[in-house]
């Protein structure tokens, strides 16, 4: 492997995605609503764009703009290659790190550090 390694955020994660559900309907407010949608999390405009041109200058992401009907631009974004294989390589490193892993609750700690008590 050579170059250097960028790892995605989970945020991050969750951006690509979401570009990816939606195709060719990837843009800022669609992206937000479906990361709302179906990871259930309210997403800022701001948090929003930071992270697409992040992902965009990181190569993950190619952003292009169209303008609408009412004159103004939409920035639409698509996945690239890189993208692709971030993705699949954070999928990859997360089913190595779970492999073998069940969570119990005789490793659960409450607020205080102290186990639950049994019952």
């Amino acid at each position: 492997m050579g170059g250097r390694v960028t790892y995605l955020g989970e945020f991050e994660q969750v951006v690509l995605l979401a570009v990816v559900r939606l195709s060719e309907h990837a843009y800022g407010t669609n992206i937000r609503r479906e990361i709302a949608a179906r990871g259930g999390r309210a997403v800022s405009i701001g948090a929003a764009y930071a992270t697409l041109d992040r992902l965009v200058d990181k190569g993950y992401l190619r952003s292009r703009e169209v303008a609408d009907r009412g004159g103004s631009a939409r920035r639409y974004f698509t996945i690239t290659r890189a993208g692709i294989a971030a993705l699949e390589e954070s999928r990859t490193l997360q089913a190595r790190m779970w492999d073998g892993i069940e969570l119990r609750p005789a490793f659960a700690r409450d607020a205080t550090g102290k186990p639950p008590r049994k019952s």
